[in-house]
């Protein structure tokens, strides 16, 4: 998968909007079994979620078969399917994206991630752990089967490579850490973490890029590492943005807020002002990123493993 996922990279115009917005996480599960995985364990029965027709089939059941025609791109072949083209890659390890032959039979999956091999006694657990996914879901994805099948599908993007594990990130002294600070001038109660998270009102997950923190209308927005302010501008979804690249490739966002305090060019420095918080409709809250550089541009990771009181553990 390397060498041919690592060309891709050049050739694919995979933009950071895609993977900032993650609407290509179209995965939602029923959540019979969501909060009854024995993860730990690797168990975790369709039985013990309550009914067995309610585990979803496993997405490796639902692969569907695409032949190609005279003209098709990797690219529109993706689009048609709401995918990315490197999950098509990813399960066609075999094709030449550069020139696609007619005629050749390709294996589509119901939403984007990549069918990978299971070694013996390797639990949900370790297969999160090794994926950076949550256990809850590998086994919904996967059927809630009785135990781990020899080969099941990782959703979602994690798996791809030049993506390093945030332990290995975050390692370091706290004298080098980049991120040492708050985004706010007080402690803050965490609306949203990072990951996976529920949405009640709808009984599916959706992928949270950031954390939201409740905060006071006009409390302070701190800068958490020194740093350069790389955007100030309006989003439509979050409203003011500030953007700032720090050392060791890390960026941080921090949304939702007004009354910006610096502009585009900008040198920060740990516990600088940056902004302010305001109100969203009945609460005051502030959307917070941490993100890094790598093959695909700037990639989520957990503000938590960079900040521990932003920790959701």
């Amino acid at each position: 998968m390397s060498l041919q996922l690592r060309r891709l990279y050049r050739i694919l115009p995979i933009t950071i909007a895609v993977v900032a917005s993650h609407q290509w996480l179209s995965y939602q599960p029923t959540f019979a079994a969501v909060f009854t995985a024995q993860t730990s364990e690797g168990s975790g029965t369709a039985e013990d979620a309550g009914t067995i027709g309610l585990c979803p089939s496993p997405a490796l059941s639902q692969l569907q078969s695409h032949t190609v025609a005279s003209g098709d791109t990797l690219e529109n072949i993706a689009a048609a399917y709401n995918l990315l083209p490197i999950t098509i890659l990813g399960m066609n390890p075999a094709i030449q994206p550069e020139s696609l032959t007619p005629g050749t039979t390709l294996r589509i999956p119901p939403f984007n991630g990549i069918e990978v091999n299971v070694t013996a006694g390797q639990t949900w657990q370790d297969l999160a752990v090794s994926y950076q996914s949550r256990a809850d879901v590998l086994f919904e994805v996967n059927g809630c089967p009785d135990t781990v099948p020899d080969r099941i599908f990782i959703p979602g993007v994690n798996w791809f490579p030049g993506i390093e594990s945030s332990s290995n990130e975050s390692s370091g002294t706290a004298d080098t850490d980049p991120l040492t600070g708050y985004p706010l001038s007080q402690p803050a109660s965490i609306l949203t973490g990072f990951g996976w998270q529920t949405r009640p009102d709808r009984d599916e997950l959706f992928f949270s890029s950031g954390v939201t923190l409740e905060t006071d209308n006009g409390m302070s927005v701190l800068a958490t590492g020194d740093g350069t302010v790389a955007y100030v501008g309006q989003e439509e979804a979050r409203g003011t943005l500030i953007v700032i690249n720090h050392a060791e490739g890390l960026q941080t966002r921090y949304a939702l807020v007004t009354a910006p305090k610096v502009s585009t060019g900008d040198q920060v420095v740990m516990g600088q002002e940056v902004a302010t918080a305001m109100a969203t409709g009945e609460e005051a809250v502030l959307y917070f990123e941490v993100r890094i550089n790598s093959d695909l541009g700037w990639v989520a990771r957990d503000p938590g493993d960079y900040i521990p009181e932003l920790a959701v553990r």
